[in-house]
């Protein structure tokens, strides 16, 4: 058996899914403003990172004090580094549409075609991670196919959205 790397593990995770929605909607929003590709991304990178700090906070202050199974009571140290390590495919969500993004930055794409790079490529990003979670539950091609579909749509309404709003 193969392991899975930890960028795989976040982003195929309920936080890598959320961090997907949310960066196609930031991309979405920033795109509708005119914005450069460099403000789209630093617009994402402070954005993504105050939603996983405040998910991290969240988590570290629900959890903070619960009894293991071991029962023993859980420190606040044990619950933030908890929080920390699920926390990730928020921030993991981040890297494949801001690698579009950079093609803007750098001028190897104009800005307007490396938004909508990006925003695809969240759509792909969530088609695999539905493809792959039923996978791994050994459901049939079909609904492996069904998975990924149904959840991509959520990068796809988010298009439809922004395409709705901006023409």
């Amino acid at each position: 058996m193969t392991k899975t790397p930890p960028l795989t593990r976040s982003v195929i995770s309920e936080e890598g899914v959320y961090g997907s929605i949310i960066v196609s909607g930031l991309i979405a929003a920033s795109a509708g403003s005119g914005a450069p590709t460099w403000r789209t991304l630093l617009f994402i990178g402070i954005t993504v990172t105050v939603f996983w700090a405040a998910h991290v906070y969240a988590r570290a202050v629900a959890t903070h004090g619960e009894t293991t199974p071991d029962g023993t009571t859980k420190s606040i140290w044990q619950s933030f580094t908890e929080a920390v390590k699920e926390s990730r495919g928020l921030l993991a969500a981040v890297v494949a549409p801001a690698l579009a993004l950079l093609l803007g930055v750098f001028g190897v794409l104009p800005d307007s075609v490396a938004k909508w790079v990006a925003l695809w490529v969240s759509v792909a990003v969530l088609a695999i991670v539905g493809y792959i979670t039923y996978s791994r539950r050994g459901a049939r091609w079909w609904v492996r196919i069904l998975g990924g579909v149904s959840t991509a749509s959520f990068g796809i309404v988010i298009i439809l959205a922004k395409a709705i709003i901006s023409h």
